[in-house]
């Protein structure tokens, strides 16, 4: 990717408006809100789905370039788990279909957090049943099941962590002391529901859950084929490949420390990371500035507040 400032000198030479225009054309174009066309964000009023504008979760993941970033970087924490990865392997249709399992993945995250009650269960649910089918064995023999709670708990704490380490490294907003810990709490419910157990409901907890975890995790050669096709995934944006190695990289800075380790990340890859961190933060403010009116916005007039509250933490 270009060094961040070629990037950033070609972002200060835009006009504000074409660029977010060309922004917001870059986000529907990669996540087509037709995805989430089966979900009404606007009704009932006043039902505040599992969390509510009051709750960390709404300002955490209505942060696009933290959730994105975020998003891949639990991606790539998830395929260091084999029996997590080992159901991805036999199951999914990743290696034609990454784009749409990107895009699945999205709408389930913006679905069970900003639509309303019985909305949200019912995704929940639909992700339940599909989960009752995937069941197999790993490389080394060993049974695996998505539904298996302890691997359902893999999956949250990655994601949740990953969203988390997004929002505070691109969002440019500042997290009250005990935000950390609340976003943890609230979150959890989702994992909950789909059957995850002794999930970690604050900051400690979690890492030591990944202090406890780090014996059963491996980078395999499975894992490298699955980043491999992450980092040749095509968008239908403009400057497809720019869009998606400063994503990649960006996500990469939000990994611990032992995960960066265990994958082997290069000093050279670790640079890039740094980079497009910064990159991606120069040009966040720009993001949020195209995508006023997204699912968080609706959620807000359905709740009558102003999508502006989200941006402030109380």
């Amino acid at each position: 990717m270009p060094s961040p400032p070629n990037f950033l000198t070609r972002i200060a030479r835009e006009p504000i408006r074409p660029l977010r225009a060309a922004i917001r054309h870059w986000v529907l174009s990669a996540f087509p809100r037709a995805q989430t066309g089966s979900i009404d964000y606007d009704h009932p009023h006043g039902d505040p789905g599992l969390f509510g504008p009051d709750s960390a979760t709404w300002r955490v993941h209505s942060d696009f370039p933290g959730m994105l970033a975020g998003g891949l970087a639990a991606l790539t924490l998830q395929t260091l788990h084999p029996l997590a990865l080992a159901g991805v392997w036999d199951h999914s249709n990743f290696r034609g279909d990454l784009l749409g399992r990107l895009r699945r993945t999205t709408a389930f995250v913006g679905g069970t957090t900003y639509a309303p009650r019985a909305q949200t269960e019912a995704l929940i649910e639909h992700v339940r049943q599909i989960h009752t089918h995937i069941t197999g064995h790993a490389e080394d023999g060993r049974p695996y099941a998505a539904d298996d709670p302890a691997l359902l708990t893999w999956v949250h704490v990655t994601e949740a962590y990953s969203f988390l380490q997004g929002y505070r490294r691109y969002s440019h907003a500042t997290l009250p002391a005990d935000a950390a810990d609340r976003y943890y709490d609230e979150v959890r419910r989702i994992a909950e529901a789909l059957g995850a157990r002794a999930v970690p409901a604050s900051e400690q907890a979690v890492n030591d859950y990944f202090q406890r975890i780090q014996p059963e995790l491996a980078y395999t050669e499975r894992s490298r084929v699955v980043l491999e096709l992450l980092a040749q995934v095509r968008l239908p944006v403009p400057a497809a490949g720019l869009s998606r190695d400063l994503f990649l990289h960006a996500g990469a800075a939000l990994l611990p420390e032992w995960a960066t380790e265990l994958l082997g990340r290069t000093p050279w890859q670790q640079r890039q990371a740094r980079l497009a961190a910064h990159a991606l933060w120069t040009v966040a403010p720009v993001f949020r500035a195209a995508l006023k009116d997204g699912i968080a916005s609706r959620a807000c007039r359905r709740m009558d507040v102003p999508v502006e509250q989200l941006q402030h933490w109380a």
